[in-house]
């Protein structure tokens, strides 16, 4: 299951979040609000930055809406 960073108040998470709500696809959020998952985020992705998506999948992890709909339009 795709697992995307977010932060509640990011309209680029927002807009990224429409993309997969509209499109039926299923993903975990996970909101940087919480410490722990901030942690995470810059563990893996090397800064705090959102929206950030991770597809253990397909081994994909990216920041930047735009291109995290090109590559959700792929799946």
């Amino acid at each position: 299951m795709l697992e995307l960073f977010i932060k509640d108040t990011c309209p680029y998470c927002h807009k990224v979040m429409e993309y997969l709500d509209e499109n039926n696809i299923p993903y975990k959020k996970i909101d940087v609000k919480d410490k722990l998952n901030e942690e995470v985020l810059l563990k893996i992705g090397g800064k705090v930055q959102v929206p950030f998506l991770v597809d253990k999948e397909n081994n994909i992890e990216m920041y930047e809406s735009y291109d995290i709909i090109e590559y959700l339009k792929t799946l």
